[in-house]
């Protein structure tokens, strides 16, 4: 039987890239995925390509009344939600003393904010519903060591760990368990635009950027989604039971610590 076979399974940012790769890799081993992004199409189309029993749903994590419908058609549909994986995420690249207003909310309200809001509406229902579910937030090596031209973002990502942490000493003792992930150099749309923003910014070709990050990665390749879903899967299953509070790097090696 497929392991998490029974389980109901939320994830944001699930249209594209590591969330597309976290939500497959749940559907692979028979839970029922739902795939909320804002991206509502996208989120359709992978939901789709699935079949049943994923479905798909729009979702502004920005914004308290957007996640808390989504959130009651997925309890709806499903009847019930066990795990959440909240990955919803953006980034932008500046230098720090160029960074304008716009740029550190947007990161902010995304990355810190939307990850508030959705492990709050969702924990509301796991001790509602006296549910012992399972969270698993997408942080980032940008929030174990500060990134330069990734300052707004670091600081974000930075957020979401503290709140991991306090929020899994809140919520153990009622065996909800809280833990985050944090991804190094993933080949996805976000790395596209980034290596293009990093080498207008230093001076160097896209493809100078990525080798550099392949230099500084002792493993000597780029990461790829699947990295990341399959440590998500790990720590959303039984074989995690006793992990929580935890920022776990996948990052090929970049940070050992």
């Amino acid at each position: 039987m497929a392991q998490f076979s029974g389980k109901s399974v939320v994830v944001t940012g699930a249209a594209t890239g590591i969330g597309a790769a976290i939500a497959k890799a749940f559907h692979a081993e028979g839970a029922q995925v739902a795939i909320l992004d804002l991206n509502d199409q996208a989120a359709s189309r992978l939901a789709a390509e699935l079949g049943r029993p994923a479905i798909a749903d729009a979702i502004d994590v920005r914004e308290r009344r957007s996640v808390q419908a989504a959130i009651d058609r997925v309890v709806g549909q499903f009847g019930g939600i066990d795990i959440l994986c909240a990955n919803a995420g953006v980034s932008t690249m500046q230098r720090s003393l160029d960074l304008t207003d716009e740029d550190w909310d947007f990161n902010m309200d995304v990355n810190a904010r939307g990850i508030f809001l959705c492990d709050q509406i969702v924990c509301r229902h796991f001790v509602a519903s006296g549910r012992k579910g399972v969270i698993v937030n997408t942080a980032s090596l940008a929030g174990k060591v500060g990134a330069p031209l990734l300052a707004h973002y670091s600081a974000s990502k930075f957020a979401v760990l503290g709140w991991t942490q306090a929020l899994a000493r809140e919520l153990a003792p009622l065996g909800i368990r809280v833990n985050a992930v944090c991804p190094g150099f993933v080949r996805t749309s976000m790395q596209e635009r980034e290596i293009v923003w990093e080498g207008k910014l230093r001076d160097m070709t896209p493809e100078a950027v990525r080798a550099e990050y392949i230099s500084l990665t002792p493993l000597g390749r780029i990461e790829e989604p699947e990295d990341v879903a399959d440590v998500v899967k790990f720590l959303a299953s039984d074989a995690a039971r006793f992990m929580t509070g935890q920022g776990i790097n996948v990052t090929g090696g970049v940070r050992m610590d």
